[in-house]
C-alpha cells in the first residue's frame, strides 16, 4: 500500500530518511536530520526567491496558474466582479463568508465612518515636494498612521485588531486621493459619505467646483471592478512582505507600509504602467508586427504577458478586457485600445509565445482603463495599493492567528570567507 512519505537517499553517507508528506509538502525541517556527521548543521533547502517554497498555509487565495483560476474563499474571481461589490469581497476576505444584506449595511457604516484622516495628515502632506511621486507619500502617510492610533500595537486583542482593519480600509483612499492632489497641486476634497466607495473615491480626486459631485456610473462600477479583481492574491512580494514585517508583532500600519512599499516596485504594481509605455513605443496598429518580430529576436519585452504563476489565461484580464468596452462606450475610447487588442490577436496565435505560455495578464489592459479615466501613470500602483489593502489585512490577521508562524528569519548559505584576524590599518 501507498505511503505518503519521500525517501531520501543520501549518497554521501548511503544513509536513508523517511519524511511525511502533508498537503503536497514536506517539512523543511524533516531535512534537517540529513547530515554527515555530528557537527554537520544538516541538509537545507535552497529557494532564493520562494520559487517552489510554501512559507505558509492559508485559507484565504486559491490559484490554480495551468488551469487559469483565481478564488477568493472559495469564489470565482469572476463571479465576485460581476456580482459582488468591492465591499462585499471585503467582507468575504476578512471574515470568511459573503455578508447578509444587514450585515453588509452595518460594514459599510463602519468603513464610511472612518474616511476622515487627521488634519495633521494633510500638513505632512503639504511638506512633501510638489512633484511627489504619489506612492512615495502613500507609504510614508500609511506608516504615520501608527503615530495616531498608538493603540494599534495591542494585536492580540481581536475587537482592536479589527477597528485597525476596518480604519485602514477606509482610509487609504482617502490618503491616495490626497496624494493625486498634492500632485496636482489642488486643494484636499473631504470625503463624502452620501457616495459608495468608489464613488467616493472618485469625488476626492477629481471634485473642482461643483456643489455635489456625482460620479459616472461607468467608470465607479468600473473602478469597483478593479478594486475586487486586485483585492488579493496569495503569496506575492507584497503580501509576502505584509506577512513577514507583520511576523514581528508590529502594529499593522507599519506592515501595510511595508507592503506598499513592495508594491511599488516595477515588477510588482508598477507593470501595468510599463505596458502603456511599450503600447506608445508601438505608436499604431500597423506597427505591431514589426514589433512582435523584435520581441522575438530578443530586442524588446511584451509587457503585459505572461506571469509568475499563470501558464494560462489570466481570469481578471477576461474580466478586465470586457470592462474596458464598456468604460471606453461611457467616457470615448482610449486610441491605444487598438493597438492593444491587435497585440493581443497576434500574440495568441504565434507559436513563439503560445509554446511559452505567454497570455495577457492583469496589468495588460487596467493601465488603458486608469488612462481613460485620466489618471497619470504615477497613480497606477497608488489605486493597486487600495485594491489589495483588504487582502494585506486579511493575510496579515491569518498569520498572527496561526500558531505555527514565527518572526520570518530565512536561512542563508554562507560564501564568504573563512575566519580571518584583524590588521591595523597602519599595518594593511
Amino acid at each position: 500500500m501507498a505511503k505518503d512519505t519521500l525517501t531520501i537517499t543520501d549518497n554521501r553517507t548511503g544513509k536513508t530518511y523517511e519524511v511525511p508528506i502533508s498537503n503536497g509538502t514536506i517539512r523543511a525541517m524533516d531535512l534537517r536530520q540529513i547530515k554527515t556527521d555530528a557537527n554537520d548543521f544538516g541538509m537545507m533547502s535552497y529557494d532564493p526567491a520562494f520559487t517552489n517554497t510554501a512559507s505558509c498555509s492559508s485559507k484565504i487565495t486559491f490559484i490554480d496558474g495551468d488551469a487559469g483560476i483565481l478564488r477568493y474563499r472559495g469564489y470565482p474571481i469572476e463571479q465576485l466582479a460581476e456580482d459582488a461589490s468591492f465591499l462585499e469581497v471585503v467582507y468575504l476576505l476578512m471574515n470568511g463568508e459573503l455578508p447578509q444584506k444587514k450585515a453588509l449595511d452595518t460594514f459599510a457604516h463602519e468603513i464610511v465612518m472612518h474616511t476622515m484622516v487627521h488634519e495633521n495628515i494633510r500638513e505632512l502632506m503639504d511638506g512633501f515636494r510638489y512633484d511627489a511621486h504619489p506612492m512615495g507619500m502613500l507609504i510614508s502617510t500609511v506608516s504615520a498612521l501608527s503615530t495616531f492610533y498608538p493603540e494599534a500595537k495591542k494585536i492580540e486583542d481581536g475587537e482592536n485588531r479589527r477597528l485597525q482593519m476596518v480604519r485602514m480600509i477606509a482610509k487609504i483612499p482617502t490618503l491616495a486621493a490626497y496624494a493625486y492632489r498634492h500632485r496636482r497641486g489642488l486643494p484636499v476634497v473631504y470625503p463624502d459619505n452620501d457616495l459608495s466607495y468608489a464613488g467616493n473615491f472618485l469625488n476626492m480626486m477629481f471634485k473642482m467646483t461643483e456643489p455635489k459631485y456625482k460620479p459616472n456610473p461607468a467608470v465607479e462600477k468600473a473602478l469597483d471592478v478593479l478594486f475586487t479583481l486586485h483585492a488579493d492574491h496569495e503569496q506575492n512580494c507584497s503580501s509576502t512582505a505584509m506577512r513577514g514585517v507583520g511576523s514581528s508583532k508590529v502594529d499593522p500600519y507599519s506592515a501595510l507600509a511595508a507592503a506598499c512599499a513592495a508594491l511599488y516596485g516595477p515588477l510588482h504594481g508598477g507593470a501595468n504602467e510599463e505596458v502603456i509605455h511599450m503600447l506608445h513605443k508601438i505608436g499604431s496598429k500597423g506597427k505591431v508586427p514589426e514589433f512582435i518580430e523584435s520581441v522575438k529576436k530578443g530586442e524588446g519585452r511584451l509587457m503585459g504577458f505572461g506571469h509568475r504563476v499563470y501558464k494560462n489565461y489570466d481570469p481578471r484580464a477576461k474580466v478586465i478586457k470586457r470592462l474596458a468596452d464598456e468604460v471606453f462606450d461611457a467616457i470615448g475610447k482610449n486610441p491605444l485600445i487598438d493597438i492593444a487588442v491587435e497585440l493581443e490577436r497576434i500574440a495568441l496565435s504565434d507559436e513563439y509565445f503560445v509554446k511559452r505560455k505567454l497570455y495577457p495578464n492583469v496589468d495588460f489592459y487596467s493601465g488603458l482603463i486608469y488612462q481613460a479615466m485620466g489618471l497619470p501613470m504615477d497613480m497606477y500602483p497608488v489605486l493597486f495599493a487600495i485594491g489589495r489593502t483588504p487582502g494585506w489585512l486579511a493575510q496579515w490577521e491569518e498569520m498572527l492567528l496561526d500558531s505555527e508562524q514565527k518572526i520570518a528569519r530565512p536561512r542563508q548559505v554562507y560564501l564568504g570567507h573563512d575566519q580571518r584576524d584583524f590588521v591595523a590599518i597602519d599595518k594593511r
